[in-house]
């Protein structure tokens, strides 16, 4: 223990625990006077779980499971909760799981494959609002069988009877285990509807408040399909006041606590209370045996010892009155199937308790065979048939008078299922139909309802479901391998309910397998071995295997050995793989109902590198410049180049000789080899190969093909040189072209021009590609002379002999004048004075008069050798006129008049 005494007698305990420091604690004061002792001071503790593991849960799937907390012993309010795999938020209540606050047990009603795991009891202490948490408790989920189905079985129940105080508030628990999961619903047995106040949840029924109309009997009913189970308890309204019927007996108890224990007297309307006879009082026990009127009045408990009094009070109210049904009348009608049970109660308030007796008709009932009339005065009837019907009346009486209440039993014929749904068994995309034809009473209205894998089919939100004929066969449209598992069909009436099940087979392409594994990997095969597909019900038949590379498009069907997998065999070889390639693999099953789904792929892996095996293809070459040896290839593609470090090497020599002469391109994506050789005469020979290596070694060469060597320059010089001047700056020139021969083709033509009388040295030059070239931005009234020559690969041929072109005149400076206009209607004439060159510009052929509107529309232009005009132009608007003259100097050359000159509208 770790005890530390504080100023003035304080005492501090250290991490207290439950065994060294519970207990009863008392101060002991001293001095030379004397001693004393302090009150008794208890240090109890709120919650400790053990720390002892707890042992494995093992259940099947589809049964019943219940986990005890079994939490310690505690003081102060506490609330539980549970824990799942330690995750953070506490496990959530619902239909299949709920948790006691009773017991702090979790019930789960039908435990599922996900269920399996590690649950944890949490306690919280309401009081010091700390949690305390137990040991994990192993749920093991076992698959091998399956749970079959079963109708409820309540394992959480209520008290039968509840004495509760005035304002009060009472929580019923009810929770049932089944298969499939139970609903629970909550009613009253008086068949009063529930009060407003009353709140449900899941499981729990609360009642906040409690006044003496919440009294009375509650059910908790449980159903599925394949029946149901009821809890009742009776819940008495209880006050410290007591009316109690004449002749009744009375035990009252008054307790108190305190140090030293107290003694107990008893009065009656303030006076000291007279023990004789029947009123007998013992402590703080008062008993009255047959309680009489005088016996009414107030009564109450004194509790003392030296230090103190307290009183209890309490008034007892003796009734006497004759048996009445007011408040609990019999069932006024109750609906029976032949062969059912029935119970009806008969509880008047009557004081004293009255004597029961029951009429059928004028018939007495006096109990015996299959009618018991219990000791509260319930009648029950078992087995009944068309003969109970009738009128029954409960008759009370005690010795203040007697009454009676009646009500009618009405017996209907069992509904049976004539025509139940069969299993069977249906390829997806099938449609068919499930049976469900029923006899009952004519009275009544049967109700079909339809349970797929326990929970109810809602129509209005299915595609696949529907209900035909008029009654209540299900058919399933395009049925889908989701639509596989068990189909109920319930009926229910006024008085009955019943159902029938059907197993539904649905048989499909197999479903897919898991990632398959790869091992063995080598440069062209790797081992594949992967789990069995599920075959939905239709055995699978073979195996194909899948690739997928970053070069391949898509997934694409390899080989394998053996060349087709049967389906009962897991693994196989597959072959023909490029070497150093990542690859990925997926199998697909199929059946005889179809190709199933693909696996997930593998994880990716790569091949091993090899000796590249590909030589290259469309080997060839020529052309390039003087003393060259052009060669060039296709590229082989990454895919194909087996390894790192990929290259080329190319082996060449003159043909006819023996000698190879090899280089190495060590560029993977090279495409063309030049060697230079000043010594190669043009168009020589070469037999050529190109091959290929990698880190791993070299691959194959390709064919030997011979390739020509360059040409050389042109040798010949254009001819038939030609030309004319088009303006005063721009002369055309036409040649004929120098043929091509062998592989140096002619690639364009160069054109040199110097004006003459100057060097051939300061001559322009102008590319051409074809036999047509334009000189631009010559000097007009100039004599040019023109030389062409041609170039190939090799360089430039010759130039031809030169010629003499002229550029034109210029156009002439002076611009047309004293323009004159008039306006008639929509008419404009115009005329102006003539252009008159000089001798050293060029002759004027005629006009150009553009005109347009609002210098933004689109511009007119008319010609004419004349020197007026005459123009059809909208009226109304402003218009701008210019006027040019056409000389053969300049191609459209544009001399303007004033850009100013206007005509108003």
């Amino acid at each position: 223990m770790t005890f530390s005494p504080l100023l003035e007698g304080s005492l501090l305990i250290s991490n207290p625990d439950f065994i060294s420091h519970g207990g009863v604690y008392q101060c002991i004061a001293t001095n030379f006077f004397g001693t004393i002792v302090s009150r008794n001071a208890r240090v109890q503790f709120a919650c400790d779980f053990s720390r002892k593991p707890r042992n494995p849960v093992s259940v099947r799937e589809g049964q019943a499971v219940v986990l005890l907390c079994a939490p310690p012993s505690h003081h102060g309010e506490i609330q539980y909760s549970w824990v799942f795999n330690r995750e953070p938020r506490p496990l959530q209540q619902d239909a299949r799981r709920f948790i006691s606050q009773r017991t702090g047990n979790l019930y789960i009603a039908k435990v599922e494959a996900e269920d399996a795991g590690n649950y944890t009891c949490a306690v919280r202490n309401m009081m010091t609002n700390s949690s305390e948490f137990s040991s994990p408790t192993p749920l093991v989920v076992r698959r091998d069988v399956i749970m079959g189905e079963y109708e409820p079985k309540i394992e959480v129940r209520f008290p039968e009877t509840l004495h509760i105080s005035k304002g009060m508030s009472v929580k019923l628990e009810c929770f049932a285990l089944g298969n499939p999961v139970p609903s629970i619903s909550w009613r009253r047995a008086d068949g009063n509807s529930l009060a407003a106040k009353i709140k449900i949840n899941h499981s729990v029924l609360e009642i906040p408040y409690f006044s003496p109309e919440d009294g009375g009997v509650y059910e908790c009913v449980a159903e599925n399909y394949r029946g149901k189970n009821v809890a009742k308890g009776h819940l008495i309204f209880q006050s410290k006041n007591a009316q109690m019927a004449i002749d009744a007996n009375l035990q009252w108890e008054c307790k108190a606590f305190g140090e030293p224990r107290p003694t107990y007297r008893w009065l009656k309307n303030g006076q000291p209370l007279t023990t004789h006879g029947r009123i007998h009082a013992e402590a703080n026990t008062l008993t009255i045996s047959k309680i009489a009127l005088s016996d009414s009045g107030m009564y109450q408990c004194i509790a003392q010892n030296a230090f103190g009094s307290i009183h209890a009070s309490a008034e007892l109210k003796v009734a006497a009155s004759p048996p009445d049904f007011t408040r609990s009348p019999v069932k006024k009608a109750t609906v029976l199937q032949r062969g059912g049970e029935l119970v009806l109660e008969c509880r008047p308030d009557a004081s004293p308790r009255a004597t029961i007796l029951w009429w059928r008709g004028s018939d007495l009932l006096r109990g015996g065979g299959r009618q018991t009339i219990m000791e509260d005065g319930t009648l029950r009837v078992t087995n009944i048939t068309k003969l109970d019907e009738g009128r029954y009346t409960c008759v009370a009486r005690n010795h203040f008078g007697a009454s009676s209440s009646s009500g009618l039993l009405v017996v209907k014929e069992p509904t049976k299922i004539i025509a139940p749904p069969l299993s069977s068994d249906a390829s997806v995309g099938q449609s068919l139909v499930l049976p469900c034809e029923v006899a009952s009473d004519s009275t009544l209205s049967p109700v079909f309802k339809w349970f797929f894998n326990g929970k109810a089919i809602d129509f209005s939100r299915q595609d696949h479901f529907e209900m035909i004929g008029g009654v209540g066969d299900l058919m399933v449209r395009n049925v889908q391998l989701k639509h596989a598992g068990k189909y109920v069909c319930m009926v229910q009436t006024e008085v009955d309910t019943v159902s029938a099940a059907a197993n539904l087979i649905v048989r499909g392409p197999p479903g897919a397998s898991e990632s398959p594994s790869v091992a063995d990997v080598t440069d062209t095969t790797v081992k594949l071995s992967w789990s069995p597909a599920p075959d939905n019900h239709s055995p699978i038949t073979m195996y194909t295997v899948q690739a997928r590379t970053p070069f391949s498009i898509g997934w694409q069907t390899i080989n394998t050995v053996p060349d087709s997998v049967p389906g009962q065999m897991m693994h196989a070889i597959v072959t023909d793989l490029i070497p150093w390639v990542d690859y990925e693999f997926r199998v697909v099953a199929v059946n005889a109902v179809g190709v199933g789904e693909p696996s997930t792929p593998s994880e990716p892996i790569r091949t091993k590198p090899a000796v590249p095996r590909v030589a290259p293809i469309n080997v060839s070459g020529g052309g390039g410049a003087q003393g060259e040896l052009v060669i060039t290839w296709e590229v082989i593609l990454e895919e194909q180049q087996s390894g790192e470090d990929f290259g080329y090497v190319v082996a060449f020599r003159p043909l006819g000789t023996s000698a190879w002469i090899q280089t190495a391109v060590a560029s993977p994506d090279a495409s063309r080899y030049v060697y230079r050789n000043d010594s190669i005469p043009p168009l020589s020979q070469f037999e050529v190969s190109v091959g290929v290596y990698n880190s791993v070694g070299e691959g194959p060469f390709s064919q030997v093909v011979v390739v020509l060597s360059s040409e050389g320059e042109p040798s010949e010089a254009p001819s038939d040189i030609r030309g004319r001047a088009a303006s005063a700056s721009e002369i055309v020139v036409f040649w004929e072209p120098v043929p091509s021969r062998s592989t140096n083709e002619i690639i364009s033509y160069e054109l040199l021009f110097w004006e003459e009388g100057t060097q051939q040295s300061d001559a322009g030059r102008v590319r051409a590609p074809n036999n047509t070239a334009l000189l631009a931005g010559l000097k007009a009234s100039t004599v040019y002379q023109i030389s062409v020559r041609a170039q190939n690969n090799a360089g430039f041929g010759p130039c031809s002999p030169a010629v003499n072109i002229s550029t034109r005149k210029p156009p002439p400076s002076q611009t047309p004048g004293s323009i004159r206009w008039s306006l008639t209607n929509s008419k404009i004439f115009l005329n102006w004075e003539p252009v008159k060159p000089s001798a050293n510009e060029s002759e004027v052929t005629g006009y150009k008069v553009e005109f347009r509107q609002n210098w933004n529309s689109r511009t007119l232009v008319l010609e004419t050798n004349k020197t007026s005009i005459e123009l059809q132009i909208p009226t109304g608007e402003d218009h701008v006129i210019e006027i040019k003259a056409v000389t053969e100097g300049g191609r459209w050359h544009q001399q303007r008049s004033d850009p100013h000159t206007k005509v108003v509208r």
